[in-house]
């Protein structure tokens, strides 16, 4: 559960974002423009040291939705074991945010699996290229609109072979 602090100084800071808790977890939801400010925020002035994880949402054809992706940063302090996941929200034909890679550099192969599995982009990342499918693999396999047979791609793939001995 995240402190009536942290809440408290991400309003004073940022005005009103949109806070909600289910199940003792805190969410906020983050305007595009604000997000890596919200980020470094939380990292340097509130202690937010662990970036757990990066993923993305595909809300295509759900029910109610306004945007196309929902980026879901998830972090934790260590020290006071607090946890709070940030939330914002792109959308086609070039899904961008920017790459957190200068506050967390782990944020270098989460970023770079959302490239590969949804397409989005991280601008200022330092080596957005694919890391889970081949090269020459042209689209993005999470997207609901990715058809669940393939487009025919999987044929061309190189097969890998474990070594004999």
């Amino acid at each position: 559960m995240t402190e009536p602090q942290t809440i408290h100084a991400l309003k004073g800071a940022y005005g009103d974002l949109a806070f909600s808790e289910y199940r003792g977890q805190t969410r906020v939801v983050v305007p595009l423009a604000l997000i890596h400010d919200v980020l470094e925020t939380l990292k340097e002035r509130l202690g937010f040291d662990l970036l757990v994880d990066i993923t993305c949402v595909d809300y295509l054809r759900y029910r109610g939705a306004q945007d196309r992706f929902g980026m879901v940063y998830l972090l934790a302090n260590v020290e006071t074991n607090e946890r709070i996941t940030a939330r914002t929200f792109v959308n086609d034909p070039e899904p961008t945010v920017p790459s957190m890679v200068d506050l967390w550099a782990g944020a270098d192969w989460l970023e770079r699996e959302v490239w590969d599995l949804f397409g989005i982009r991280f601008s200022g990342h330092p080596d957005l290229r694919r890391i889970v499918l081949p090269d020459g693999f042209e689209a993005h396999p999470l997207r609901k609109d990715y058809p669940l047979q393939g487009r025919g791609e999987r044929h061309n793939l190189p097969v890998i072979r474990r070594a004999e001995g």
